[in-house]
């Protein structure tokens, strides 16, 4: 059952994407922006939380979830360190996350022959 939650929830954010791209002048760099900005909001208010717990992977694999990460990661440095968690709680609490997207663009630079259009 969860894996059908999952794909609810995951497929319900990608649509909601698409309708942006289709229905909007935004551009996707913009729509990316503004998901991990709704992440960020409904991650510190808690809200995501309760839909992280309902849907798994379906509601922490999307931008959204990178957003809500980075909520967390601010609010337990903050109980942690006090006011120089604002800054270092995004930055720990997603920097795995960051590591493999970086390496893995790294590797895929390096294998791939890109060209010049």
């Amino acid at each position: 059952m969860i894996f059908l939650k999952a794909f609810i929830v995951g497929g319900l954010i990608c649509v909601i994407g698409q309708l942006l791209i289709d229905y909007t002048k935004m551009t996707p760099a913009r729509i990316l922006v503004l998901f991990v900005c709704v992440g960020v909001l409904l991650g510190g208010l808690g809200i995501y939380q309760k839909l992280i717990d309902f849907a798994g992977a379906g509601a922490t694999v999307p931008l959204t979830g990178f957003g809500a990460a980075l909520a967390k990661g601010v609010k337990e440095a903050i109980q942690k360190d006090g006011f120089l968690g604002v800054i270092t709680g995004g930055f720990q609490a997603c920097a795995a996350g960051v590591t493999v997207a970086m390496l893995s663009g790294l590797v895929v630079a390096l294998v791939s022959r890109p060209k010049d259009k």
